[in-house]
């Protein structure tokens, strides 16, 4: 006899955010959100918001008035507990290192300037991908190097844990490899396309979740769009027009939904 299935609901995901759930029940959350872009992007947004708001209270100056330390608290301690206040809850940590004085309004233009600077650069595996595509691109000249393109995404899967997207009608797979990363084995498959020609699909599990929608970077002379559902990340690289790359990108990610 099975067990029923105990849904994930706001007091989970609110839960998840205050790390108050035990190990069972975060893989649970962690798995609802890898289907649900929406709301994994706005638990991901108040994570940051409350990381932000603990790294404020950690690193206030040691004048700083008790009113001030105390109304941060209460602060971080409701995070999640209301649905109104979430999108107040970046002006709350606004306002809580201002409070802090000029020392804390450094701290905080401090961290203004890694979060543009993050937004900036792309993610590490996607230079990771760009290597993975141009070491193919050398397998596929030699003639000791054999191509394999017998391409199993259920034996991928059950040998990685990597869930692949679903190739569009007209792509054709010339070649397949499982190379070794920072965070496990990764995936590196060779496609021939008839609009965006010889390009490359790498897939990772990066060590973090996260959920980012499909994302445009260069590379020198390679395009890369890039995307990261839960626990794995992807990129698709080649040389072809970046805009139809990116494009194509996004309908790989929603194959995957």
């Amino acid at each position: 006899m099975s067990q029923p299935v105990d849904p994930i609901v706001e007091a989970d995901l609110q839960a998840y955010v205050d790390d108050e759930l035990p190990v069972a029940r975060r893989v649970a959350v962690e798995a609802y959100l890898c289907h649900r872009p929406a709301e994994a992007l706005r638990v991901m947004a108040d994570l940051r918001t409350r990381d932000e708001l603990r790294l404020a209270l950690g690193d206030r100056p040691a004048a700083a008035r008790p009113a001030t330390t105390e109304a941060a608290r209460r602060v971080e301690r409701g995070l999640g507990r209301d649905r109104v206040f979430r999108r107040l809850r970046r002006v709350a940590a606004v306002v809580l290192l201002l409070g802090c004085g000029w020392f804390a309004n450094g701290q905080f233009g401090h961290l203004a300037v890694r979060q543009v600077a993050a937004s900036a650069v792309p993610p590490s595996f996607v230079a990771d991908a760009v290597m993975a595509h141009r070491t193919t691109l050398v397998r596929a000249g030699m003639r000791s190097q054999p191509e394999v393109r017998d391409y199993d995404p259920a034996d991928i899967r059950a040998a990685t844990a990597i869930a692949m997207p679903e190739l569009p009608e007209g792509w054709h797979v010339t070649d397949v490899q499982i190379f070794p990363s920072t965070f496990g084995p990764c995936v590196e498959l060779a496609m021939a396309t008839p609009g965006l020609g010889k390009i490359s699909l790498f897939a990772v599990r990066p060590g973090a979740f996260d959920v980012i929608p499909a994302t445009l970077a260069r590379e020198g002379d390679l395009a890369a769009a890039y995307w990261q559902m839960g626990e794995v990340a992807y990129a698709l690289v080649g040389r072809g027009d970046a805009r139809e790359l990116d494009q194509a990108a996004g309908r790989l990610a929603r194959s995957l939904y």
